[in-house]
């Protein structure tokens, strides 16, 4: 009998949460410095690119109002284009889950020798990356409540540090510490796109909310809403804080910065405390982020397990949450952790984290697609056709920024990641073969602790 104590439905603000704590990695705390080389156009970048990210994030609220269904982008991907299209999608989104939340637990490393340096060891190095990744799969594997409490906690802990530098920096704001429009020195659009290139993916995780759309309140409506306030939080985060570091620190040492967050929080205090402060924050983020992709990471293939597009295995659940799917991904990511501490070399690692750049942006054109598809193909049943042009709209600018991801990628990573892409076929060849020979019509029963939850 599954154990009701530690199952709980997500709320509208745990939701909102999940979506930008996902959103928010450790990433931000180094943003400022990576596009200060293009001048103050790179915020001009930041809101075109904020604009295509709430398009997507309204496509995935339209599309979970006809199936608000655990998996998200693979759940559309399979019913407008069918099973191949659908394993495409959970293939690709549960890779990159996995892999990403190995690099994630190697960048919390670097952090956390800012809060207690010293010697050290590679045998050190692992062991707080191999950390970092159990304690919030621990959570995980706790129950929907933990999950819950962890996100909401982790993400308030992490926004005070940013908001305070956002906020705060505004008041010492130095008009001459802004370098040029276009510090790059050709076409401003050229310019724009460069740093559109190091931006795009700050915007990963919109889709968080419609993964899990299947363990909330209300899915028809509290995915969109909170797709939406997740991805407008995170972008007021990245905005006011790049603000406010451009024009706390000076340009000359923005761009040479591999801490400008620190910088920043020093250049108006004085002292150097505000490294230690930065660092504390990114661990706590880099852990919430964690918390929410390690949930992600197994709930592609649970989905795609339910209709037999992945091993049966896969659509159990306990307490709410697929745990062998979470138990599977994050064994993969410590795998692939200790690859990178015990190899001598990150070629592999490096490889790899490519490959996750392309793979992130399979489902969301596959999703947008799906919702242009139910629109053109005319199946009124299941959009709202008195907002027919609107979602159409939406639909297009969701397209439009997928693609946009897929271009900035940059050829190293959509040639390797086409590559991994291809080799999900194999995988996906076995699979429907064996259903074939089983007779199966492709649903998985044995949910059924789900079942006596009352689950999706």
């Amino acid at each position: 009998m599954l154990d009701q104590h530690h199952t709980r439905r997500f709320g509208l603000p745990t939701a909102t949460a999940l979506v930008m704590g996902n959103i928010i990695g450790g990433g931000i705390f180094l943003l400022p410095a990576s596009v200060a080389p293009y001048g103050t156009l790179s915020l001009l970048a930041f809101v075109v690119l904020t604009v295509g990210a709430i398009a997507l994030a309204l496509v995935f609220g339209r599309l979970a109002r006809r199936d608000p269904s655990t998996g998200g982008p693979y759940v559309h991907a399979r019913a407008a284009f069918g099973d191949f299209a659908g394993f495409l999608s959970a293939w690709s989104y549960w890779t990159m889950t996995w892999v990403s939340n190995a690099a994630l637990a190697v960048a919390a490393v670097g952090y956390v020798h800012v809060l207690a340096p010293g010697h050290a060891s590679k045998g050190m190095d692992l062991a707080i990356a191999l950390l970092a990744l159990w304690l919030p799969a621990l959570a995980n594997l706790a129950g929907t409540r933990w999950i819950g409490a962890v996100q909401l906690v982790s993400t308030v802990l992490k926004f005070i540090p940013l908001l305070f530098v956002a906020v705060v920096g505004l008041f010492f704001f130095d008009p001459d510490n802004i370098g040029p429009f276009n510090a790059g020195g050709g076409s401003a659009l050229g310019g724009m796109s460069a740093a559109a290139a190091i931006l795009l993916y700050s915007y990963l995780g919109v889709e968080s909310a419609s993964m899990s759309a299947g363990e909330m309140e209300n899915p028809e409506r509290n995915v969109g809403r909170a797709s939406v306030l997740g991805t407008i939080g995170a972008a007021v985060v990245y905005l006011l804080g790049t603000v406010s570091v451009f024009g706390t620190v000076a340009h000359k040492d923005l761009v040479n910065s591999t801490a400008p967050f620190s910088d920043a929080v020093d250049a108006m205090f004085g002292g150097t405390w505000g490294g230690t402060l930065i660092a504390l924050a990114a661990v706590v983020s880099i852990v919430g982020a964690l918390n929410g992709w390690i949930l992600m990471s197994a709930q592609a293939p649970y989905a795609a397990a339910k209709d037999g597009l992945f091993p049966a295995v896969f659509a159990k659940r306990r307490r709410g949450v697929p745990t062998v799917g979470v138990f599977v991904g994050v064994v993969l990511a410590s795998l692939l952790t200790v690859v990178n501490y015990t190899s001598g070399s990150n070629g592999v690692f490096a490889t790899l984290v490519l490959i996750t750049t392309f793979s992130a942006t399979v489902p969301y054109l596959l999703a947008a697609g799906a919702q242009l598809y139910f629109l053109l193909a005319g199946r009124r049943d299941e959009v709202r056709t008195g907002r027919f042009v609107w979602d159409l709209v939406l639909a297009l600018a969701g397209f439009g920024f997928s693609f946009w991801l897929v271009s900035g990628a940059g050829y190293a990573a959509v040639y390797q990641g086409v590559l991994f892409l291809f080799a999900g076929v194999l995988v996906y060849v076995v699979i429907a073969a064996r259903r074939q020979s089983q007779g199966t019509d492709g649903a998985v029963a044995g949910d059924d602790a789900a079942a006596e939850a009352g689950i999706p």
